[in-house]
């Protein structure tokens, strides 16, 4: 997790005045009384952007801390008194964030220096949702997010057996059930819960447009886009140009899964001349097909290893994993981690209380107090799961240096994408250096291998372009709340050729039923962070001086490539994302060619299996 700040959590409200900074007095010079002076406001100038900066930098850095605090507390310590603390301060939060916005958006027309621009940007930007300049639509607008929270965080489904099922118990049964009717009602059965939240989303969508049109942008959508150091329209385009270089990919992915499935479930149920019934790819939202592997599994495919199995031969308990994963930074040339990681990080679930279990990387005070929470399973998983999250630490603490509007990754898609970065580089090389097993598998074992991480990130990559393809379409007006099912399903077919199983109702909400919507996250970052992520990796064993594929490559050790990741990281987001990513690219444009000579392997083997097959959807 980000601190509260970054910058769309602020821990207080802050009413501005720029206090005198933009007045000054003009008084008459003929014969009335010192009543007639009156007060004209002067243009505001840099000066006054630089005031303005300077007070809202000191009051973020006090009020993040508490904020984060507060959320830390209750993620630990889950009571109604928590609770009611963590609320507070993200109202607190939302308050601060629309008064600091309001207040930077007067500057839009004054000329400043480009660091005051981009921090002036940065906090315009920084609203997920912003609240109409009117105090009742403010509130309601809460209400509404609250509402639709709420909805979806309560809701559950009755099966025709009696049982009473949350969302992760679907979605436990979802993963592992391979039985087409049921998996069909427990599809439908959760997209019951979101029919409710559609004239309130269409409500939201009304008040957070006013909202972004006082901040100066036609949409919310075109909010969204602005925040990636390029005009809008231009960002739109920019992810379709790398969705079309993954597509050839993804289509014979999804050619060949379709088949298994046909074979599996009957081509009467999966035809093979469309889009794949949605219920049947491992996942409630069919975003990632990695839980149906053993249906797809290439023969022969097993490596020979099983991390967990090693984990335990090798008697590594929770503490073990997380000091093995810190020891692959400190190869790199990273500084070991404080001591206070290891005395406030929660690393396993307390047996006396109820906690937040999702793994989740915090910096509390945007300095050195970086920490974990984990309930740490002793797993392969959850060991490359690890490195992850520590590559959220090390990029908190790369950029603490950063003034505090720039304490954040270079675009909201980087974060994410580094920890999968570092996570990439947990190869069978890397399990060998430290002695977790004792050889690496041939080539011929790496297709398995490879499948197994094409169900996960390939097949993600439509999903997380759709999603807010869905919503820009929505916030520009061309998708209409009567249209919003049949829209939706339209680009899940479009894109990923995945099809609702049954006919869906025209009020249907099946957008709501996806967590991401009701609770306004903008999803571009993922796709983002998927894109990049290969990018990454591939630059830096390059860097690293690595002659194998990238696919086996591992920059444990290799201190040249931890250097020239730590110079992007130290950037924050003080520069567009285009300068950091040069860094280790040497480009200024994603390039999503990375995927393809990563699964390259894979890819040619698909291709084989396909011959004969009619692809395409």
């Amino acid at each position: 997790m980000k601190s509260i700040l970054k910058i769309t959590a602020i821990a207080s409200a802050l009413t501005l005045a720029l206090s005198g900074c933009n007045q000054e007095t003009d008084t008459t010079t003929n014969t009335q009384s010192a009543t007639n002076v009156s007060e004209v406001k002067a243009p505001l100038t840099s000066a006054d952007a630089e005031a303005f900066l300077s007070k809202v930098e000191k009051e973020i850095n006090a009020l993040n801390i508490e904020g984060a605090r507060a959320e830390w507390i209750y993620q630990n310590f889950i009571t109604e008194d928590t609770a009611a603390l963590s609320s507070e301060a993200a109202q607190k939060s939302t308050e601060a964030g629309v008064s600091f916005a309001m207040e930077a958006a007067k500057f839009d027309d004054v000329e400043v220096t480009a660091d005051q621009r981009r921090k002036l940007n940065i906090l315009k930007q920084s609203l997920v949702i912003p609240a109409p300049q009117d105090s009742a639509k403010s509130a309601e607008l809460a209400k509404l997010g609250a509402d639709m929270g709420a909805m979806y965080g309560k809701g559950t489904y009755t099966t025709k057996a009696g049982e009473d099922l949350s969302l992760v118990a679907m979605s436990r049964k979802m993963a592992t059930s391979r039985n087409y009717e049921e998996l069909l009602e427990l599809w439908t059965g959760w997209r019951e819960v979101s029919p409710e939240m559609k004239p309130l989303y269409a409500r939201q969508v009304e008040l957070a447009n006013e909202g972004a049109n006082g901040l100066g942008y036609k949409d919310l959508g075109a909010m969204w886009r602005s925040n990636y150091d390029m005009p809008a329209d231009d960002f739109a385009k920019e992810l379709d140009r790398l969705w079309g270089q993954v597509k050839p990919l993804y289509d014979d992915l999804h050619c060949y899964v379709r088949a298994e499935l046909g074979e599996h479930y009957g081509e009467d149920k999966v035809p093979q001349d469309g889009p794949i019934p949605a219920h049947l790819l491992g996942n409630m939202w069919a975003q990632q097909w990695g839980n149906i592997y053993d249906l797809v599994a290439p023969e022969n495919a097993d490596p020979g290893y099983d991390v967990t199995e090693q984990l335990a031969k090798h008697n590594y308990d929770e503490i073990q994993m997380v000091k093995g994963a810190e020891t692959f930074f400190t190869s790199l040339g990273f500084d070991p981690l404080p001591e206070t990681f290891w005395t406030r990080s929660l690393f396993t679930k307390p047996e006396d209380r109820d906690v937040m279990c999702h793994a989740s990387a915090w910096s509390l005070d945007g300095q050195d107090d970086i920490r974990i929470k984990m309930c740490i399973q002793k797993t392969g998983e959850e060991f490359a799961t690890i490195h992850h999250e520590l590559g959220h630490n090390f990029y908190q603490r790369a950029y603490k240096n950063q003034p505090v509007f720039y304490q954040a990754s270079a675009n909201d898609g980087f974060h994410e994408a580094i920890g999968d970065t570092i996570a990439l580089s947990v190869t069978p090389k890397y399990l060998k250096e430290i002695g977790l097993i004792d050889t690496i598998p041939d080539e011929s074992k790496d297709i398995g291998l490879l499948m197994k991480m094409a169900l996960d990130k390939v097949a993600f990559i439509p999903f997380g372009l759709l999603v807010d393809q869905w919503r820009w379409k929505v916030f520009s007006g061309e998708v209409t709340p009567e249209n919003y099912n049949t829209a939706w399903w339209e680009l899940r077919e479009k894109y990923q050729g995945v099809a609702a199983p049954v006919d869906r109702d025209a009020n249907a909400f099946d957008p709501g039923a996806k967590y991401h919507v009701p609770a306004n996250t903008p999803y571009s970052r993922y796709f983002l962070a998927h894109i990049q992520q290969f990018e990454f990796h591939r630059a830096l064993c390059e860097i690293a001086g690595n002659t194998e594929a990238i696919h086996r490559c591992s920059i444990y050790n290799n201190k040249e490539a931890g250097s020239k990741l730590n110079q992007m990281l130290e950037m924050g987001s003080s520069q567009p994302w285009q300068q950091a990513y040069k860094v280790v690219t040497g480009n200024e444009q994603m390039d999503a060619t990375a995927i393809l000579d990563y699964f390259a392997p894979l890819h040619t083997w698909l291709k084989e299996k396909n011959e004969g097959r009619t692809c395409g959807f």
